[in-house]
C-alpha cells in the first residue's frame, strides 16, 4: 500500500440524512444500473480495496467507476458522493464477527482485551482509517452491532453507563496511538529504504560513544533486551489499562 494522504477526511462530510438512509436501507432503491450485477455493497467493497491498496486520497468516485468497469455517472445512482461513501466504508469495515469467542471467553476484561487486539488487527488491515475524524461518527448497523456485543460484556463491571463507553473509549484511544506509531514505522521504512535494523545500526556508533561517555549512566546500565523486538510493548500497555480498570471495578463492588 502506497501512503496516498492528501489531509484528513471527516465522518459525516455527506449528507447525513441520505447517508443514514443508504446505511439502513430506508431510502430508495436505486434503478437497475447499466451494468449487471452492480450494488451498493460492491461499491463500497470496491471502494475499501483501493483505500486498503492506495490509501485514502485514491479513492474518487471516478476511480472507483473504473474499478468496477463502469461509467462514472453510474455510481451516482448508489450513492451520492464520497462523503456519504466514506460513511458506508466506516460501517463496512466495521462490521463484528457473528462468533461470540472473538470477545473472549471470560468475562467483561477478556472482552476489552478482546476488543483491543481485534481494534488494533483493524486498523492494520485498513491503515486508512487513521486517516478519519472520527469525531462525529454517522451510526450505522455495524457500528451499533459492535458497540452492543461489546456493552452485554461488560454490563457487569458494575460501572455507570457513561463509564461503561467510557471505558471503551479508552481501549480505543490506546489502540489509536499504538496503530499509528505502526503505520509510522512502516511509511519510514517503506520512504528511506531503510529497514529499522539498518537504521538503529547507522546510530550504534555514535550512540555507543555517547554511553561510554557517562553522562547517561542509568541508560548505559539498561540490559541489551531493553529495545529488542521480544518485548509486545502493546500487550504490555493493554494489560495496566485493564489492571486500573479492575482496580475501579473492585471499589466499586466494595471488596
Amino acid at each position: 500500500m502506497t501512503s496516498g494522504r492528501s489531509g484528513t477526511e471527516s465522518s459525516g462530510s455527506g449528507d447525513i440524512a441520505r447517508t443514514l438512509d443508504l446505511l439502513w436501507d430506508t431510502g430508495r432503491r436505486p434503478s437497475r444500473g447499466p451494468k449487471p450485477g452492480l450494488t451498493l455493497e460492491r461499491v463500497v467493497e470496491a471502494a475499501i480495496e483501493v483505500a486498503d491498496r492506495d490509501g485514502l486520497g485514491a479513492v474518487s468516485m471516478r476511480r472507483i467507476a473504473a474499478e468496477l468497469g463502469t461509467g462514472t455517472m453510474s455510481l451516482y445512482r448508489y450513492v451520492p458522493g464520497k462523503g456519504e461513501l466514506l460513511d458506508l466504508m466506516l460501517d463496512r469495515v466495521q462490521r463484528p464477527s457473528d462468533d461470540p469467542a472473538d470477545l473472549g471467553d471470560g468475562g467483561w476484561r477478556a472482552a476489552l482485551e478482546a476488543l483491543g487486539h481485534a481494534t488494533l488487527a483493524l486498523y492494520r488491515r485498513h491503515p486508512w482509517l487513521l486517516e478519519v475524524n472520527q469525531s462525529r461518527p454517522i451510526l450505522g448497523p455495524s457500528a451499533l452491532d459492535g458497540m452492543e456485543k461489546v456493552l452485554a460484556r461488560i454490563k457487569p463491571m458494575g460501572l455507570s453507563d457513561p463509564e461503561l463507553v467510557s471505558a471503551i473509549i479508552l481501549i480505543d484511544g490506546y489502540v489509536v496511538g499504538a496503530a499509528r506509531t505502526q503505520l509510522y514505522e512502516q511509511e519510514a521504512e517503506r520512504s528511506s529504504g531503510l529497514t529499522d535494523a539498518q537504521f538503529w545500526e547507522a546510530q550504534r556508533p555514535a550512540l555507543e560513544k555517547a554511553m561510554a561517555s557517562g553522562r547517561y549512566p542509568v541508560l548505559a546500565g539498561l540490559s541489551e533486551d531493553t529495545f529488542g523486538p521480544d518485548f509486545d510493548h502493546f500487550a504490555f500497555g493493554l494489560q495496566r489499562i485493564l489492571d486500573g480498570l479492575e482496580v475501579l471495578v473492585a471499589r466499586r463492588a466494595g471488596t
